[in-house]
């Protein structure tokens, strides 16, 4: 039995022609807010990951500073150090602004 579109009203083709473009637009609507939402997890993820990372390079950077100054106050010096006279410039002359 073979089925003979001529024997459909027009009506009811425009209307099944409607329903299909419909489910076609409904399809690439989904499949665009699909691949938003990828993109955005993506982008979410590859935030997270980044803000880790600098996290944990502060962290070991305060780290490695708390550890350096903890061994720098528990160093002892076996004698102070002694003063260094510093090298005279000599004076320098007042400069006397003058009235413009």
């Amino acid at each position: 039995m073979q089925f003979d579109l001529s024997a459909v009203e027009t009506g009811t083709l425009v209307f099944i022609g409607t329903l299909v473009f419909a489910l076609v637009l409904v399809l690439f609507v989904a499949a665009a807010a699909f691949a938003a939402l990828v993109l955005v997890g993506v982008g979410r993820l590859a935030w997270l990951v980044i803000a880790a990372a600098l996290l944990r390079t502060v962290h070991g950077i305060n780290h490695a500073w708390d550890g350096l100054v903890h061994h720098a106050s528990t160093v002892e010096f076996p004698t102070e150090f002694q003063g260094q006279p510093s090298p005279s410039t000599g004076t320098y002359p007042r400069v006397a602004l003058r009235d413009s």
